[in-house]
């Protein structure tokens, strides 16, 4: 028995995430973190051993899902949260014992794509064997073609987001060469770190450490607001997003996580795959278009941002 494992609120500021999918908030971490401290003291069980723990029950919910019948649709459903809560402990155990790597992030990535993919297809099999409905054979490639275009698209913009970043603190890096400027701060880090705080008091507060920069011994940070437009179109948007980041809640509220919860979960312990995959893969593709537009967005805040800079440097240039 470990005896350097800390109490459990400590081990809950160590291990969750800072902002996290409302299934996992709600419905895992409150059995999760119990059960992470309890491993990590009593046992020697890895993460990696964790993930395929995991993975093996998820392969046992498709063979129940695969069976068709309600009755073991509702096992399935069960088997499946237990294999997810399994999934999110990896994870924690990796930060709290330190027993985290880049392998073990790979593996846990790929078995939860795999695990997606073979009990989409065996839930609707099963569906499809007990109705003869042909409907459910294209609800299966639905859900493997959805759960892969969320993470890949997840990929991508996070790959496009910092790149904008980086291009940003190349150019501030210039200039701060150039004329001793401040350094950066990005108003979505500064929200993450203070999520009650609203858009323009930290504007606000921003430009006034700015004012007085000259008289500080160290300057004060740029703030960069790459969401800039959004928020001013969707004003509603800030105090949900304060409000929900408060509660740990990322305001992507239908995700692959809530995708697969609707679908291997809700679908089956009501009875009704068909239309719980169907409005579930529905509420994903509204989220997806819904950041895709946001980057879009972001992307003009970012060539306004990236403009700014070159502006200044012709009036540099020009002095």
């Amino acid at each position: 028995m470990r005896r350097d494992i800390p109490p459990l609120d400590e081990v809950r500021r160590i291990t969750q995430k800072k902002r996290d999918a409302w299934w996992t908030v709600l419905l895992v971490d409150p059995v999760a973190t119990p059960l992470v401290r309890l491993t990590a003291m009593r046992t020697r069980i890895t993460p990696n051993q964790i993930t395929w723990g995991a993975f093996v029950l998820g392969l046992g919910s498709a063979v129940l899902f695969w069976l068709g019948d309600w009755r073991w649709l509702i096992a399935g459903a069960v088997v499946y949260h237990l294999s997810f809560i399994l999934d999110c402990m990896d994870g924690k155990v990796a930060r709290l014992t330190g027993q985290g790597s880049v392998f073990g992030a790979w593996l846990d990535f790929v078995f939860d794509r795999i695990r997606v993919m073979v009990c989409g297809v065996a839930l609707m099999a099963g569906q499809y064997e007990r109705t003869g409905d042909e409907l459910y054979i294209w609800l299966a490639l639905a859900v493997v073609g959805l759960d892969t275009l969320r993470y890949i698209n997840s990929l991508e913009i996070f790959k496009i987001r910092h790149s904008m970043r980086k291009q940003i603190k190349e150019r501030v890096k210039e200039a701060r060469r150039a004329e001793n400027e401040a350094e950066l701060a990005f108003m979505e880090d500064l929200l993450r770190d203070n999520p009650e705080a609203d858009i323009e008091q930290d504007l606000q507060k921003a430009r006034s450490a700015q004012g007085i920069a000259e008289a500080a011994p160290r300057p004060a940070p740029q703030v960069v607001d790459l969401h800039q437009e959004f928020r001013s179109r969707f004003p509603l948007y800030l105090r949900m997003r304060s409000f929900l980041l408060s509660h740990r809640i990322r305001t992507h509220l239908i995700s692959g996580i809530e995708f697969q919860m609707g679908v291997f979960m809700i679908g089956p312990l009501i009875d009704q795959v068909l239309w719980a995959t169907i409005v579930s893969g529905a509420l994903l593709l509204a989220f997806e278009l819904a950041i895709i537009y946001k980057l879009l967005l972001s992307t003009r805040d970012f060539t306004r941002t990236i403009d700014s800079f070159a502006e200044r440097g012709r009036r540099a240039a020009a002095a």
